[in-house]
């Protein structure tokens, strides 16, 4: 494919994106704790006084344009019970893929191979922990019991495809998958759960798995190009093939149809 010129910032702009969106998200993350314990805490009162949980419901964002039917819809117990499920399985989504990052961290060839890459799996696991952390942290405040536990359903896909991995572009093609699921569970649940603030809490970790899947899939492309010197940054735009500016956004909007329903990953 001829080379043409592009934005020279290419990579260095994911990699940036990705850990501003993710110190945004850890900024919203935190107030939406906040919001959701002082929140919770009277809900809890009341179910001891009446018998039932009732939850909070606001409008949701108009940025992810959804419908507030299922809130309206559902008992509050049902409420509350759903939305427990939906932060336990994106716990255990958030589980599976620190493992999985971890693991890969530790194989020869990225341990040994590209910088750029041993250093996106760095960060990126340490963003995914955190992100584990606060949906667990909201399943206790909501009286469910944290989900250490990676999902079962991706556990299965991951354990069949670990045995197959021989070099980097298998890691990032796993990768791409796992962020992939997380990026349109977290999407969908943010018209799934009842709270207010846990809308805001999965609408700010969305994005931030978004821009990994956007990072992988231009890494993806230039190992596919045998052009794996080409991943570094700073990088010489010249030599950079014309589709590496959009092979990270190949869809205008976020799909859900790949989204993992919120009992997946919940306890027993």
């Amino acid at each position: 494919m001829p080379p043409e010129h592009i934005d020279t910032r290419l990579l260095e702009e994911l990699t940036e994106q990705s850990e501003d969106l993710n110190s945004d998200a850890a900024r919203i993350t935190r107030d939406a704790l906040i919001g959701f314990g002082q929140a919770v805490e009277p809900v809890r009162r009341r179910w001891w006084q009446r018998g039932g949980l009732i939850a909070g419901a606001g409008g949701l964002a108009a940025l992810w344009g959804a419908s507030r039917a299922f809130a309206e819809s559902a008992s509050p117990s049902v409420s509350v019970a759903n939305d427990i499920m939906a932060l336990q399985t994106a716990a255990s989504i958030e589980n599976l893929a620190v493992g999985v990052y971890q693991t890969a961290a530790g194989l020869p060839f990225i341990k040994d191979g590209n910088k750029t890459v041993a250093a996106f799996i760095a960060k990126t696991t340490q963003q995914h922990q955190a992100h584990a952390q606060a949906f667990n942290a909201a399943v206790t405040r909501a009286g469910g019991r944290a989900q250490n536990n990676p999902d079962p359903k991706y556990k299965a896909v991951v354990d069949q495809a670990l045995p197959t991995i021989k070099g980097p572009a298998d890691v990032v093609k796993l990768a791409i998958t796992l962020e992939d699921v997380a990026a349109q569970t977290y999407t969908r649940n943010v018209s799934q759960v009842s709270d207010a603030d846990l809308r805001r809490l999965f609408a700010s970790v969305a994005p931030v798995e978004a821009q990994h899947r956007a990072t992988l899939l231009a890494v993806q492309a230039l190992l596919a190009g045998n052009a794996a010197d080409l991943i570094t940054i700073p990088v010489d735009p010249a030599k950079l093939p014309a589709a590496a500016g959009s092979v990270g956004f190949p869809d205008a909007f976020l799909k859900t149809d790949n989204a993992s329903p919120i009992s997946e990953g919940a306890m027993k």
